[in-house]
C-alpha cells in the first residue's frame, strides 16, 4: 500500500531580528525551519515535514490534511 502524499504549504518570509529566512508550516504545529537564503529554507522545511510525519506515525499521532489556502485577488491596473 503506497503512503499518501501530502502537500503542505510553507510560508516563508525574512526574519530581521534572526538574519535568515524563516519557513512555516501553518497546518503542522511547531513545523518550522530556517536557512541562509530562501531556497535554503524551503529545502528545510520539506525536510522538518518529512520529520514532523515520521514522528506522528512512530508516536501513532493523527497526521493533518493539508488546508487549502486562497490567495486574495490583487487588482492589476
Amino acid at each position: 500500500m503506497r503512503e499518501p502524499e501530502y502537500k503542505y504549504t510553507i510560508e516563508i518570509f525574512w526574519s530581521e531580528e534572526d538574519g535568515c529566512f524563516i519557513a512555516c508550516v501553518p497546518d503542522l504545529e511547531n513545523c518550522a525551519a530556517w536557512g541562509a537564503s530562501y531556497e535554503e529554507a524551503l529545502a528545510q522545511a520539506h525536510l522538518a515535514v518529512q520529520a514532523d510525519l515520521i514522528s506522528r506515525r512512530v508516536f501513532g499521532e493523527s497526521i493533518p490534511e493539508p488546508r487549502q489556502r486562497v490567495l486574495a485577488q490583487q487588482s492589476m491596473g
